[in-house]
């Protein structure tokens, strides 16, 4: 039986859903983590999810905001079981688990970077921020010109040609000298076989090859060089090698809309959904003034009843013991 992970928080335009088939599942803010959740109150190895024979139980990993199942915080370390359709909070990132037999998701470091990704992407989107790469001409006769990589699996031109989405003036670049394409969280570069070749990091180009361009890296072409830059990434990885943000008490975690078919919370929890009460609230018994403001109960009576029992034959024991010859 596969689990799948489905993020509910934050505001994705397709489902950020990953499936998995392994013994142990981690959820946290760092790269290694299974399930990569890239918020400041996610800790960078916060919880487990575990398979118990049949079952699931997810773990707290002692993180600084802890790990609800519905509206109960777990004690770290202490395993709780999971059924398909409950919903899991970790830090401020609500988690919607299923349980079904279906195929895990092949490449599944890839997707959940890609899953981080998009979360960040719509983080900064929200905040008017630019999210897309983008190329820059750091050397050369167009110093200073840019090209936003906004599309995935699109091939962007650069050249003299006029036609190109980065055109040149340099006179040493070829019309249609190299591509760029961006797949998934990687940029590449293609030499067109271009007349005077390129050097990416120093390194010539193959022709008519996709190679991966590494983050700060240097492409050279004619007497021109670029860089590009990707807000997105430095921003997750920014997140990524911060400390825990504390959440506080007054903190709001609304839980996310889903139908009462699908969701494994109390009703009251449903009902209020979208306000901005609290939902991580433990159960806790009523303080001792409180639970004497309810006045007497019948067993408190009986209680007394016997007590005042007791000592009258504990009195009238004894003045048989003193009277007696």
């Amino acid at each position: 039986m596969a689990l799948t992970v489905v993020v509910r928080s934050g505001d994705l335009k397709s489902q950020a859903t990953i499936t998995f088939d392994a013994p142990r599942i981690v959820i946290g803010r760092g790269e290694g983590c299974e399930v990569r959740l890239p918020d400041p109150s996610v800790s960078h190895r916060h919880a487990s999810i575990r398979q118990r024979g049949s079952d699931y139980v997810v773990i707290d990993e002692g993180s600084s905001n802890g790990t609800f199942v519905g509206p109960v915080r777990l004690s770290p370390q202490a395993p709780r079981v999971v059924r398909s359709g409950d919903l899991i909070r970790v830090g401020r990132i609500w988690l919607e688990l299923t349980t079904a037999q279906v195929m895990p998701t092949q490449n599944a470091s890839l997707i959940t970077k890609e899953i981080a990704l998009a979360l960040v992407a719509s983080s900064l989107s929200s905040e008017g921020a630019l999210c897309a790469p983008r190329l820059f001409v750091t050397a050369g006769p167009d110093t200073g010109k840019e090209l936003a990589l906004a599309e995935f699996d699109r091939a962007y031109g650069i050249g003299r040609a006029q036609n190109a989405d980065l055109v040149l003036e340099d006179p040493d670049a070829s019309r249609r000298h190299v591509e760029i394409s961006r797949r998934g969280t990687q940029i590449f570069v293609r030499d067109l076989g271009s007349k005077n070749g390129a050097l990416l990091a120093g390194v010539r180009l193959e022709a008519n090859r996709d190679t991966p361009w590494p983050p700060n890296a240097l492409l050279a072409l004619g007497t021109s060089e670029l860089g590009f830059e990707d807000p997105v990434l430095a921003a997750l990885t920014e997140i990524e090698a911060s400390t825990d943000e504390q959440m506080q008490g007054e903190d709001s975690v609304d839980p996310p809309n889903v139908s009462r078919e699908s969701a494994r919370l109390p009703e009251a929890l449903l009902e209020r959904g979208g306000t901005n009460a609290p939902v991580a609230q433990v159960p806790t018994r009523a303080p001792e003034t409180e639970r004497r403001k309810q006045g007497f109960r019948a067993v408190d009576i009986i209680i007394a009843l016997v007590c005042l029992l007791v000592i009258g034959l504990s009195a009238l024991g004894l003045t048989w013991l003193f009277h007696s010859p």
